[in-house]
């Protein structure tokens, strides 16, 4: 089974935001701990959270540390919208912009990983 956890969760948006942030490493964690092929991919106001990740003190830092290897990227069109782009350079994660949208750097594209048999979760 592959699975796509997309992250469009806003760090500024409080605790429903955390909330949701929480909820879809948890079920990436369960994924990967059943040894299924998953993959975290940040969009949207969700680019913010690589900034938020840096703070050993935040609550999701321990989970979203033992994850770091299923993070696909970062989508750079949002990056640049959300005032991202610097704190995803200075990451050790990638931008990902394999769909050329136009007016934007690239975005990911969501139905090539359809495509590819990924199942799409959205937090």
């Amino acid at each position: 089974m592959k699975s796509a956890v997309i992250v469009l969760s806003d760090p500024r948006g409080g605790d429903e935001a955390l909330g949701r942030f929480l909820n879809a490493l948890s079920v990436a964690y369960d994924y990967k701990q059943q040894g299924d092929e998953v993959s975290i991919l940040f969009l949207g106001a969700g680019t913010r959270w690589i900034a938020e990740l840096n703070n050993t003190n935040h609550p999701a830092y321990t989970l979203f540390d033992s994850l770091k290897d299923t993070v696909a990227g970062i989508s750079s069109g949002c990056a640049d919208v959300f005032g991202a782009t610097e704190d995803v350079e200075k990451s050790a994660f990638n931008f990902i912009k394999d769909l050329p949208l136009p007016g934007t750097s690239g975005v990911p594209s969501l139905h090539a990983m359809a495509s590819q048999g990924y199942t799409i979760m959205t937090f």
